[in-house]
């Protein structure tokens, strides 16, 4: 049998439909101009399996229909539905905890500067099913007696509709909390006697809020922020679309914030003006003015 290479239509064996080249093409680009996401050749199986299962939600027999519906512009639903099925969600309670000990180490200053009148805002970009944020939740709660006095809020976003309905109920399977959960969690949830499912106290939600927001479109807020979580995300995108999503967070950090970025990515694109290493995956906002331009000078 002749094997297939890497640039040859790709069978669905769910559903027994070829990807063409030209539609394959099509896809990648525009996952590339919604959400940044880089679909390259050696993606192409998982991008098939994935749409697949749109088609056979939808009643389609072929790619290029699902194609045409995508590129119509006429049904803003299955963009929706579009970019659930290509994003990869993997997330867990307190996933990298380096960070939340050093967002522990933050609430003395966080509750002086709450005592005296000021706002705290921390944002989780790109919050999947809802663990990171009240993980961010959770630790606070610990440090800080007169949390619920507080000015605080915790802005949880995700590109991915489903996602940011999933973090907003706050209820997790027994796979999700893990055999050993950490003791912030067990303190936090409650397991439901007849499903078996684990739901997070409600006094988490009360400073959090859940919104859907594509870290390439308008960010439609307009303060600045002491703290932002965007771990995991970057790596799916281009050098490109990953500084300037950097240049962004600096310009939403206040003086002596910090961006917390996952344990394989690395700030880069000379913003060294700006967002300074101040730990493992960690970067403290400087003091410098956002809008000026920074960087090597060009030869």
């Amino acid at each position: 049998m002749k094997s297939e290479g890497a640039n040859s239509p790709v069978r669905s064996r769910a559903a027994s439909v070829i990807m063409s080249d030209a539609d394959f093409a099509a896809f990648a680009e525009l996952i590339h101009a919604k959400t940044g996401i880089v679909i390259n050749d050696a993606k192409r199986s998982m991008l098939v399996s994935r749409l697949s299962r749109r088609l056979r939600d939808l009643g389609l027999t072929d790619f290029g229909s699902y194609r045409k519906l995508l590129t119509s512009d006429a049904d803003t639903k299955e963009h929706r539905a579009f970019i659930s099925a290509i994003t990869t969600n993997v997330t867990s309670f307190f996933r990298e905890p380096g960070h939340f000990d050093v967002l522990a180490a933050m609430v003395p200053d966080f509750a002086a500067r709450a005592q005296a009148g000021e706002r705290v805002r921390i944002w989780s970009a790109g919050c999947s099913s809802g663990e990171e944020p009240y993980s961010i939740a959770m630790t606070l709660k610990a440090k800080w007696a007169k949390l619920d006095q507080a000015d605080l809020r915790v802005l949880a976003t995700d590109i991915d509709p489903g996602m940011v309905a999933t973090a907003r109920r706050g209820v997790y399977t027994a796979q999700q909390i893990g055999e050993d959960p950490p003791a912030l969690l067990r303190q936090n949830m409650t397991r439901q006697p007849n499903s078996g499912e684990f739901t997070i106290d409600s006094s988490l939600k009360r400073n959090l809020r859940f919104e859907e927001l594509n870290l390439l479109g308008p960010w439609p807020f307009n303060g600045m922020f002491d703290v932002i979580f965007c771990r995991n995300v970057v790596i799916y995108f281009d050098a490109p679309t990953r500084m300037g999503l950097w240049r962004r967070f600096a310009e939403r950090l206040r003086p002596g914030g910090t961006l917390f970025v996952g344990h394989s990515e690395r700030v880069d694109g000379d913003l060294e003006a700006l967002l300074e290493p101040a730990g493992v995956t960690q970067y403290r906002r400087t003091d410098r003015p956002a809008g000026a331009s920074y960087g090597r000078a060009s030869a």
